[in-house]
């Protein structure tokens, strides 16, 4: 009997997980040299099946009676793709890990907790319904989690509690959109939710549900205003985490938004208006947000809320887009062919930038953290100089920065263009009067316009850091002396597996035809695209004066912005780097926080208030109509204790006759009897009325009812 592969890609991990403690509890090197083994094995068994994948035998995995509906998971394009890439990033930050994590407490939990999160994200980009991705969503958040409150320290504590918070209210959300969604369609499977969506009579219901489901997915990805656990989780978690947080985690959230845009409400002009916006206000504030930190990790992950919003860009032009195959052309094929081409330019370039952008923070993150477990130090005033004369950290920070910064011939130019050209075409087929959107022309300039900003502050802040790290000298001249001597500062494994993992940028940025469209071509299915990229002239004048435009912006916004604004000189002449964000201006403290707490003390005053009335109306019943009859102490209690004090009060009297010839009336054991009894009672009576006891029973039920499932069933 053939074991399904989609079975080992999913769950294999998860049994590793457990493997790899156990290991660990008697030796730290083999379990470092398992995790290895499974990681590249996971990565060498997709890469087979990418090399052979069909559109035509697609592979599927069905796991009945789990959780009711059951499991259901499939390879195709685009999971194959992204499954590839995140087998990839678990390998290489693995390997890394070795040496990352030789001197840090806890090790044999983060390698545990490493391969659950493998497993449950390859759960989420094989689910074949919606249902699943859930159940392997939540198993990521919590998995995840303790990546970043590793170190178990205040800071680390606290961002961990945010991203856990984020994480559980947005599942939740998102949860109450499936619940709406199958209400009104009948079926959660991904490849039957357009034809179901296109046929459903309740149009506005199905928006509300896809509103739903992409709060949770956007929480993840980091999208505005849902972004605050992003810069906070990343600079506390060890590298290699940062490393699947920016570049894996974040695309779990961008695959539901795919999923909810392109197969639920794929062509609605409204929905593609609206992550259009939020895309642009993600990607502008993440740019922002990188170029004030003076934090090396801090940076990076604002940079990575800035280019998923360069990607939710795609996204939402892909569903403006996505209603020029139907334009009249007038009969002419060769028009609608060429419609054809343009539409499918945003579907391209959200795969390519999801991909190229992990790629790149994988290489960026586990540069940071060469810098960091060197120097335990992430601040850049600090870390200033590190890189002089490191030619092998400095060639990868490099790749890394010109990929991210959309320079030619580098990896991010190709999908940025891609992404600009999709914009540009929309505008001119609005400007013609070809088409109608919710969004006019001159928004849709405003948009492109943001685009090439952010374009040219993603060049600036990636200049700050090459240049702090590996151009400028440290402050402290025996700091610099240091630094400059440290010469293993990298064992060769690590070397490896970031020098391989950065020789992809220029790889795919030099050979951007047989490369890039290739990879576009196989993986855009799941955007509904129908079609194939046509040939693309990435380095046509057009193409390259957008660039052009965006890397002159970033000169002008570090000489301008950051070195007048941002920096100062000190007493010797040297550059400082300022923290001048506003400490208030941080949304979960200004916002999320305090409303959380007002709206848990107002349901609190209210319950308190509810309690009270309740317990007004009770002593006003017992006061009135049924009138409490006073206490007989000769009468109180029920039969029982009646006699039994009464035996008790004979037994008292005897004894005292016996002993001194005296009757000692000062104890009443059917007085005594009755007041236990009635403490008791009364002790039950509050118990039962609390949430604890509720929770209780309903767990109590939900046993005894999973007992009998489980025998009916046996």
């Amino acid at each position: 009997m053939m074991i399904n592969p989609i079975g080992i890609i999913v769950f294999m991990p998860f049994i590793g997980a457990f493997l790899s403690y156990i290991i660990g509890r008697f030796n730290k090197t083999a379990r470092n040299v398992f995790a290895d083994v499974l990681v590249i094995a996971e990565l060498s068994l997709l890469a087979y099946l990418f090399a052979n994948f069909s559109s035509e035998n697609l592979i599927t995995l069905d796991v009945d009676k789990v959780c009711g509906f059951g499991l259901h998971f499939v390879l195709s394009g685009f999971r194959g793709v992204y499954t590839l890439v995140a087998a990839l990033m678990w390998c290489m930050t693995t390997i890394f890990s070795a040496e990352y994590f030789k001197h840090y407490h806890n090790r044999n939990r983060y390698y545990m907790f490493m391969l659950l999160t493998l497993g449950a994200t390859m759960g989420v980009f094989l689910s074949a319904d919606l249902y699943t991705t859930f159940i392997f969503f939540e198993i990521m958040s919590f998995t995840s989690y303790v990546w970043v409150a590793h170190d178990e320290k205040k800071p680390s504590m606290r961002a961990a509690e945010t991203y856990l918070a984020v994480a559980v209210i947005g599942g939740m959300v998102m949860l109450m959109g499936l619940f709406l969604l199958w209400n009104n369609l009948g079926t959660l499977e991904i490849s039957r939710l357009l034809n179901a969506a296109d046929y459903a009579e309740n149009k506005k219901a199905i928006f509300a549900a896809a509103a739903c489901i992409t709060v949770g997915f956007g929480a993840k990805a980091g999208a505005f205003p849902l972004h605050i656990w992003l810069p906070k989780a990343h600079p506390v978690a060890p590298a290699p985490a940062s490393a699947l947080l920016s570049g894996i985690l974040t695309k779990s959230g961008i695959y539901g938004i795919l999923v909810v845009s392109c197969n639920i409400l794929y062509g609605n002009d409204k929905w593609g208006s609206i992550i259009l916006v939020l895309a642009a206000i993600t990607m502008f504030m993440g740019a922002l947000l990188a170029l004030f930190s003076t934090d090396l990790k801090r940076t990076l992950a604002c940079s990575s809320m800035s280019q998923i919003g360069f990607i939710m860009v795609g996204i939402g032009m892909h569903g403006l887009l996505s209603e020029v195959i139907s334009v009249q052309t007038g009969g002419l094929p060769e028009a609608t062919s060429l419609m054809k081409i343009e539409a499918s330019l945003p579907a391209g370039g959200i795969l390519l930038h999801m991909v190229n952008h992990s790629v790149i923070k994988l290489v960026l993150f586990m540069a940071a953290g060469v810098v960091f477990m060197n120097l335990h130090k992430l601040d850049l005033n600090d870390i200033k100089g590190f890189g002089r004369n490191k030619p092998f950290l400095n060639i990868v920070f490099l790749l890394g920065t010109l990929g991210i910064g959309g320079i030619p011939l580098f990896n991010g130019y190709v999908s940025k263009t891609l992404l600009h050209e999709a914009i540009v075409e929309y505008h001119e087929y609005l400007t013609e009067g070809l088409m109608t959107g919710v969004l006019s022309a001159g928004t849709i300039k405003l948009i492109e316009w943001i685009f090439l900003i952010s374009g040219g502050m993603t060049v600036a802040y990636m200049t700050k850091l090459y240049l702090c790290l590996f151009v400028f000298k440290n402050n402290d001249p025996e700091v610099q002396k240091k630094y400059d001597d440290m010469k293993s500062y990298m064992n060769p494994v690590s070397k490896i597996a970031i020098g391989l993992s950065a020789l992809i940028i220029p790889v795919m940025g030099f050979f951007p035809g047989k490369v890039m469209d290739f990879i576009a071509n196989r993986g855009t299915d799941l955007m509904n695209a129908g079609f194939e990229m046509g040939e693309v002239n990435y380095f046509s004048v057009e193409n390259l004066k957008g660039a052009a435009i965006s890397i002159g912006l970033g000169a002008l916004i570090y000489c301008l912005f950051i070195l007048p604004l941002l920096t100062k000189k000190d007493e010797k002449g040297q550059l400082v780097y300022l923290n001048r964000w506003p400490a208030w201006l941080d949304l979960e403290n200004l916002i999320y926080r305090p409303l959380i707490a007002a709206v848990c003390y107002v349901a609190g005053f209210l319950c308190r208030i509810l309690d009270c009335a309740l317990d007004t109306v009770v002593v006003f019943l017992r006061k009135t109509i049924y009138k409490d009859c006073p206490l007989k102490f000769e009468h109180e209690g029920d039969s029982f204790t009646f006699w039994l004090g009464t035996r008790l009060n004979n037994a008292q009297k005897t004894a005292d006759d016996i002993f001194d010839g005296t009757y000692d009336d000062n104890i009443d054991f059917v007085h005594e009897f009755y007041l236990q009894k009635t403490k008791i009672k009364e002790l039950f009576f509050i118990l039962t009325r609390t949430l604890s006891f509720g929770m209780l029973l309903c767990c109590i039920g939900m046993l005894v009812g999973m007992i009998y499932l489980l025998m009916v069933h046996w």
